[in-house]
């Protein structure tokens, strides 16, 4: 019996996730409970913790990184963060699914090792780009590790192409960078999104420094509280997919944290 992580989930957080983990019944009986590899996960991307030192009193490496990666392929990390999400928004007098949203694309820091590092010119960073997509509350719904030199423009084509149904049917206005905005992605918007339009926020041309830009402020926080898991402090998870896996799972345990507090 191992001592309790701070990273852990109290019971009523658990019933919450638990019926949306999809648990794979075919082959051997599991030796490891479900519980004990989420709570893993959690305390890897909460502490920083690198893969090969997880503590012996965690369940083995394999069985968590497997785990993690079939989450992440199976598509269950965003089910799950937009179940959550939806539960959020009710809870504090929103509509499930929301009308507008506001992108952003910083570059972070990342070792020589991961894939598609790059050096981005405007922000002085080597790294790798985070593309992302908050709503109007600062809730993710979409995000999109690129290469640096992935223009912005192009990107944002991606990051939209993800868009679940759910939220294109409600998607009415997207606040981004004005260098986000290009036609290629305002005919991918008439095409596919109907009623739907992308509006830039500019910076006052008479500003200096940090400026709190309309609409767009709201991912601001989205970024320090991602910040407060360790493992997204810096772009060092080799593969782009399972970086985006990393900040969806930190999204869904803050989120946990806010329907159910921890209050012991």
């Amino acid at each position: 019996m191992r001592k309790p992580c701070p990273s852990d989930l109290t019971e009523e957080q658990w019933e919450i996730i638990q019926p949306l983990i999809l648990v794979n019944t075919v082959g051997r009986p599991r030796t490891v409970e479900v519980r004990e590899v989420l709570y893993t996960i959690f305390s890897l991307i909460r502490s920083g913790c690198q893969w090969d030192i997880l503590p012996h009193d965690l369940p083995p490496r394999s069985t968590v990184h497997d785990s993690s990666s079939q989450w992440r392929c199976d598509g269950n990390w965003q089910e799950i963060m937009d179940a959550l999400r939806r539960r959020v928004r009710v809870a504090v007098g929103k509509g499930p699914s929301p009308s507008a949203g506001s992108s952003v694309s910083p570059t972070v820091k990342a070792t020589e090792s991961v894939d598609g590092r790059g050096a981005d010119g405007d922000q002085k960073v080597t790294g790798r780009k985070r593309h992302i997509v908050v709503d109007t509350l600062g809730w993710l719904l979409v995000v999109v590790v690129t290469t640096t030199s992935a223009a912005d423009g192009t990107s944002a084509l991606e990051v939209r192409a993800r868009l679940s149904a759910e939220h294109r049917s409600r998607r009415e206005l997207l606040w981004a960078a004005s260098m986000d905005q290009n036609h290629r992605l305002e005919g991918w918007l008439e095409e596919n999104v109907a009623g739907s339009r992308i509006e830039g926020v500019r910076r006052p041309p008479w500003s200096k420094g940090e400026v709190k830009l309309p609409r767009r402020w709201v991912v601001e926080p989205t970024f320090a509280w991602l910040g407060l898991y360790r493992r997204n402090r810096r772009g060092d998870e080799r593969s782009a997919g399972s970086s985006e896996a990393m900040i969806k799972v930190s999204s869904i345990h803050r989120m946990l944290r806010l329907l159910k507090p921890n209050t012991s």
